[in-house]
């Protein structure tokens, strides 16, 4: 065990733990730091000669910041700096080793990206999921949100993001990209991700989120229709579900005062309380990770962000079930 400095037996009298230090304590707990590391390795920087490189772990624990916290570059770095908590995290000596800078992690990010990391991170927590009976399948609820990218086009090449763009919604005008996630509506993990731009229909995307097994399907008035596409229509397997659609509110408000509309009324409700599985998910998102407009150009190197985040969204929710790895 290494000795406590003063700086660490003065910290560990404080009066209570901050959110900030139990939410990093329950990821530096639950995270398979090995195997996570024994992915990226091999894309990793192999050179003999030159300055050695950072430690995929730390750099790793500095990227995983900057995701939970949707901090930039050189922000990271300061808040090291700045943050005993964060400090901690990385498990940094400065004596010994000082943060990596900016730069360092902008490079490092790319190898993440390049390499399709995040999907690997969250491919191989689902299927641990799975594999440990966290996630009961048969049912799946399908939704999608909207992360708002800068519409401004005062930027160097005057323009904005050609691979996002507009759709209205409620009235109002948003221009960005949509997540489009399918959750287990046994248990409320995610297993399914996918994004695209904003003007596309979230109907379109419903077919790529329901897994082979799955008998019901669960979504907002927004996927009425769904069973009727080719995508579904077509296959062997999914005409057979029971879509379980949210009719809109116009539907039963047009029935008259009595039985039938209460009866309508109380199967929606059932309905929404299997589908609010979803809204959860993107509580954790854009409120517990801050995400709620688009940190990068282009929609690949976003969904790469939003995986990892969603990754770390269902090993929290694991965590705070009392499901905590323990291999």
């Amino acid at each position: 065990m290494k000795q406590q400095s003063f700086t660490d037996i003065e910290y560990s009298n404080r009066k209570r733990t901050t959110k900030r230090d139990e939410f990093l304590g329950i990821m530096d707990d639950i995270i398979p730091w090995d195997e996570w590391v024994a992915y990226i390795k091999p894309h990793y920087y192999t050179n003999k000669t030159g300055r050695p490189p950072k430690g995929i772990e730390t750099m790793l624990r500095m990227y995983l910041l900057q995701s939970w916290f949707n901090l930039s570059d050189e922000l990271v770095e300061d808040s090291i700096y700045d943050s005993y908590a964060f400090r901690t995290f990385m498990k940094l000596d400065f004596m010994e080793e000082q943060s990596p800078d900016a730069t360092t992690l902008c490079k490092f990010r790319k190898i993440l990206v390049d390499n399709n990391i995040g999907k690997v991170f969250f491919d191989t927590i689902r299927d641990f999921l799975e594999a440990h009976g966290h996630i009961m399948r048969g049912g799946t609820v399908v939704d999608a949100t909207i992360i708002e990218a800068p519409s401004s086009t005062k930027n160097k090449d005057k323009a904005r993001d050609p691979e996002m763009h507009q759709t209205k919604k409620g009235g109002q005008w948003h221009f960005g990209m949509k997540t489009h996630v399918g959750v287990d509506a046994g248990t409320g993990y995610i297993h399914t991700v996918t994004a695209t731009a904003a003007n596309v229909h979230d109907v379109t995307e419903a077919h790529k989120l329901i897994r082979d097994d799955d008998e019901v399907f669960y979504g907002d008035s927004g996927y009425l229709g769904v069973m009727f596409r080719d995508e579904v229509w077509f296959d062997s397997h999914k005409p057979f579900m029971d879509f379980r659609i949210t009719e809109r509110p116009s539907k039963y408000r047009k029935l008259p005062e009595g039985f039938a509309r209460e009866f309508e009324k109380s199967l929606e409700r059932r309905k929404a309380s299997v589908r609010a599985k979803v809204e959860y998910v993107f509580l954790l998102l854009k409120r517990q990770f801050g995400y709620r407009k688009t940190v990068y150009c282009g929609i690949d190197k976003n969904l790469h962000r939003i995986h990892v985040l969603f990754c770390s969204a269902n090993l929290l929710m694991c965590a705070r079930s009392g499901g905590l790895r323990t291999a």
